[in-house]
């Protein structure tokens, strides 16, 4: 065998040049300059003007510092630190402000963007790539979704191609165009990050979460993927601070573009609706409704004169499938409802007992306000039982707030057992089923509680002042 001797300087040169080329070669990053070039003229700074001031303190009804008496200690210490009108804004004046972004749908001038980027603005006004500026009308704004639709008096613009966001997947590039601050056409890129978030204050939208670095001014500008299409538009930001953490949430564009039709076309944005309160399935839930592991939309309560009651849907129910659509979440549910066709049937299939049932909805409209929030109330005490629970008959009108047949469940006055307190029973509740039976009083209660079986886990359906909530409640030793 032959060996061939190579000089230490080329051997070292070869070496470095795998190192620095073979990564660079089978990964390469994306170059985003073609396409924050061609969609910069689609993408849109938005700014209001507000009335003057000495207008918005009557519009709120706030008194000017001539209101106060003359010599007023108040009325003084107001005018040291703000100044003759008590806020460090202008005396006179309307106020321009920038608050946003938006981007172009249509050559004629239709405008997306979020609607708290327009909501409450006396004058909008839209500034394009090349420094033209129009005055905007609003078409119609949404708040459940958060967009807005505008119009500006122009034709043969530059529009946006939309794209698919349901062929997002995480770990793609993604790209924000927008006016962060006030800096016009700010291009900033990162990755999705997860699909389908839900968070508190918007149950209807399945947001796409990235680390794209949005900040505020952003908000309503599009979010393209790698094909130059726009697949959401920016809305969110999760921060302690106000400014960036690497967290961005986006709505949908499909969501975004079905909103903008039925604004312009309706004036008014309709949802599909169930008329169910529901709750995630935890592990220990699951093991009381004997489910292998946990998933589904727990139905906690069924409002009345609702399709869910007119369909049969009942509490305790676990829906599965929405149309087809697994749900693995609660989260997962609302979104499918709420852009299902109003009068037109859906298939659910729900577990019910241990069994599989399909039940068909014919799904009704959102209404235009949530219901009422429910209030918990104290009756005297009557008795305990061996879960440690001090119980007490429900009130009419506790009954009367949350709509119960013949004042059903009872009130937990106090928790001394290890095991509720351990469930998250709380005072103040009102249990209104327990292992799926509906609690008629103290008596029957009791009787219920003492027939079960010990060291198992059952259901517990509560009423609180934040709505019904199953619980799952592990059954101590006798």
């Amino acid at each position: 065998m032959r060996l061939i001797k190579i000089p230490a300087h080329i051997f070292t040169v070869v070496i470095l040049g795998l190192i620095f080329t073979v990564p660079l070669n089978a990964r390469e990053l994306p170059n985003f300059a073609d396409l924050a070039e061609e969609n910069a003229p689609s993408v849109v700074n938005i700014s209001t003007k507000q009335k003057s001031l000495s207008q918005n303190l009557q519009r709120f009804n706030i008194p000017e510092l001539e209101d106060f008496p003359e010599g007023s200690p108040l009325g003084e210490l107001m005018k040291k630190f703000f100044g003759n009108h008590g806020f460090p804004m202008p005396e006179e004046g309307p106020e321009k402000r920038s608050l946003g972004s938006g981007f172009i749908i249509s050559a004629d001038g239709y405008i997306l963007t979020n609607n708290h980027v327009v909501d409450e603005a006396d004058q909008i006004l839209v500034r394009m790539n090349d420094r033209r500026e129009f005055v905007a009308e609003v078409v119609g704004k949404d708040e459940r979704s958060d967009i807005a639709l505008i119009k500006i008096d122009a034709e043969d613009l530059p529009v946006v191609e939309i794209g698919d966001s349901k062929r997002l997947r995480v770990g793609e590039w993604v790209l924000a165009i927008g006016s962060p601050f006030g800096f016009d056409h700010s291009v900033t890129a990162g990755i999705v990050s997860a699909k389908g978030r839900n968070l508190p204050s918007e149950n209807y939208v399945p947001f796409i979460q990235t680390d794209v670095a949005i900040n505020p001014g952003n908000s309503g500008g599009p979010l393209f993927n790698l094909d130059g299409k726009v697949v959401g538009i920016n809305s969110q930001i999760y921060s302690r601070s106000g400014g960036f953490m690497g967290l961005s949430f986006a709505i949908p564009i499909e969501m975004a573009i079905d909103v903008a039709e039925q604004l312009k076309t309706r004036g008014r944005v309709t949802r599909g609706w169930l008329g169910v309160l529901i709750q995630d399935v935890t592990n220990d839930l699951a093991d009381s409704f004997g489910m292998e592991h946990p998933r589904g939309a727990l139905i906690a309560r069924v409002l009345p004169d609702s399709p869910s009651e007119e369909a049969g849907l009942q509490v305790g129910d676990v829906i599965l499938e929405f149309n087809g659509a697994k749900i693995a979440t609660s989260s997962e549910l609302p979104p499918l409802v709420g852009s299902s066709n109003v009068d037109k049937p859906a298939l659910l299939r729900v577990l019910r007992n241990g069994k599989i049932k399909e039940i068909n909805v014919n799904i009704g409209e959102l209404p235009a306000e949530d219901e009422m929030a429910l209030a918990g109330n104290q009756a005297p005490k009557v008795s305990e039982n061996r879960l440690g629970l001090m119980v007490s008959s429900v009130s009419p009108q506790v009954q009367k707030q949350l709509r119960l047949p013949s004042q059903r469940g009872v009130v937990v006055d106090s928790v001394t057992g290890q095991a509720a307190r351990e469930a998250g029973i709380q005072q103040g509740d009102i249990i209104i089923m327990i292992n799926q039976q509906e609690i008629e009083g103290v008596e029957h209660f009791n009787r219920l509680v003492k027939e079960l079986a010990a060291d198992k886990t059952v259901p517990l359906l509560v009423h609180r002042n934040t709505g019904p909530i199953f619980l799952a409640l592990r059954v101590p030793e006798e």
